[in-house]
């Protein structure tokens, strides 16, 4: 059973950091190793389809998104473990703050990426 006022401490430092990698294989891959070396408690995949403006031009490509939810205190290993591992010169790399959520689920994140 997850302890109730450790969850409400949790909650502080858990956040989603979005990623994007450029196939199913290199999100499978980013994501199971971060899992691996508890800096993510869990990495949702999904396909999307990316617009944006590179080198002066416009680009169309189909990624694949990372939603990995993590303890931000862990944010600047998790980055750098993504920039290590990615095969883009500038990876996506973005850490969003949850600000609310269910207690013991915030626990469970923060208990899965203990140093």
């Amino acid at each position: 059973m997850v302890n109730t006022a450790k969850a409400l401490n949790a909650s502080s430092d858990v956040g989603v950091v979005l990623v994007t990698a450029g196939s199913e294989d290199e999100a499978v891959r980013l994501a199971e190793v971060l899992v691996q070396e508890k800096l993510a408690a869990c990495v949702n995949l999904m396909p999307v389809e990316s617009i944006y403006i590179w080198e002066g031009s416009l680009q169309r490509d189909r990624e694949w998104q990372l939603l990995i939810k993590t303890n931000l205190t862990r944010f600047d290993a998790l980055a750098q473990r993504v920039q290590d591992l990615h095969s883009y010169e500038l990876p996506e790399i973005i850490a969003l703050k949850i600000i609310d959520g269910s207690p013991p689920y915030l626990a469970w994140v923060a208990d899965q990426t203990a140093p």
